[in-house]
């Protein structure tokens, strides 16, 4: 049973991710109103970085990709982390509206790393 709803919380999480790198390049989805001021002077920052959002959004949906797949969920959840640790820090530093969402992709991040931490022992043994 356990197995099932992960597999669903996953396809969940893939589906956000996955979305919010299509987005990056398509730019579908109008910025919210009453975003806070420090929130868009971070995101013009990043913007002026021409290769950067192109690669976040890259890694957004190929790792929303793998995280679909049990067989390549582990791979995923490493794509992901490093996004998943800024989407975290944003939202404790400078908008704490969504901190709630993140620490519940937060939660389903650890319970895939959990899940496959047996694949994740190759790499760190000698």
């Amino acid at each position: 049973m356990a197995k099932k709803i992960l597999t669903g919380v996953s396809v969940l999480m893939a589906l956000l991710f996955i979305n919010g790198g299509l987005n990056k390049f398509l730019n579908y989805m109008p910025v919210p109103d009453g975003l806070p001021d420090e929130l868009m002077k971070d995101t013009a920052a990043l913007m002026e970085i021409a290769w950067l959002m192109p690669l976040v959004g890259a890694a957004e949906i190929l790792g929303g990709l793998l995280i679909i797949l049990p067989r390549t969920r582990a791979l995923g959840a490493l794509v992901l982390f490093p996004i998943m640790a800024g989407i975290l820090l944003t939202h404790l530093t400078v908008a704490p509206d969504g901190v709630i969402m993140a620490l519940v992709l937060w939660a389903i991040l650890i319970w895939i790393i959990i899940d496959n931490k047996d694949k994740y022992l190759h790499l760190i043994r000698p």
